[in-house]
């Protein structure tokens, strides 16, 4: 059993905030797609999915400013990947409970 005292409740804040911001289709969808480390542009993204670029900007933007997405500045080029590579875990079991 978990003491009450040793609950951190920022780090529970962020985690939820975190979870709140992963709880959409179009964004469990980028989530699965830079699984494994894969980096990628808003515009593979919204190839990818087949949605709107300034759609994809959008969730891009949230699980960034959350905390889920970091993104990195290469030439012309913007790359997003998983801040933490564990998050896919997430996903994976998401997927895992929904599938019959």
């Amino acid at each position: 059993m978990v003491d009450i005292k040793e609950i951190n409740v920022e780090r529970l804040e962020i985690a939820a905030s975190m979870l709140k911001a992963m709880a959409h289709p179009m964004r469990i969808a980028i989530l699965k797609h830079l699984e494994g480390g894969k980096k990628l542009t808003v515009t593979e993204i919204h190839e990818l999915l087949k949605i709107e670029q300034s759609t994809t900007s959008h969730h891009l933007g949230i699980l960034r400013d959350k905390g889920v997405l970091c993104s990195k500045r290469e030439g012309k080029n913007t790359y997003y990947y998983l801040r933490y590579n564990i998050l896919s875990q997430i996903v994976d079991c998401l997927e895992t409970c929904t599938c019959d």
